[in-house]
């Protein structure tokens, strides 16, 4: 299980990593909103999350939180913190929380 517990968080900071560029471009050209890509498990993903700029910060806040399109939550490693028409806020558990802490590009150094 540990692999597919890496494997899991590994494909969601590549999304979150994707999703930090797509926001630093959007407060470029002080936009409110963004599309943004889902940060779920599936490495196949290819949904759009639309959502505003100050929800993807207040999701960045904290480094074991994820935005999803709605019903891409995966039970097993996170659980729905917040629950939108158009995303979910997820909060990872257990062993994934830990490598998302890891492999947050906010994290401080």
């Amino acid at each position: 299980m540990e692999n597919q517990e890496v494997r899991i968080a590994r494909t969601e900071s590549l999304f979150r990593s994707v999703n930090e560029r797509i926001a630093e471009s959007a407060q470029r050209i002080e936009s409110e909103n963004a599309s943004f890509v889902c940060e779920c498990a599936d490495a196949d993903c290819t949904e759009k999350v639309q959502a505003p700029i100050e929800v993807y910060e207040d999701v960045r806040s904290d480094g074991t939180q994820f935005l999803l399109a709605p019903g891409h939550e995966d039970g097993r490693v996170e659980r729905v913190v917040e629950e939108r028409p158009r995303y979910s806020i997820v909060r990872k558990i257990n062993r994934v929380a830990a490598f998302a802490r890891k492999l947050n590009p906010r994290r401080a150094r």
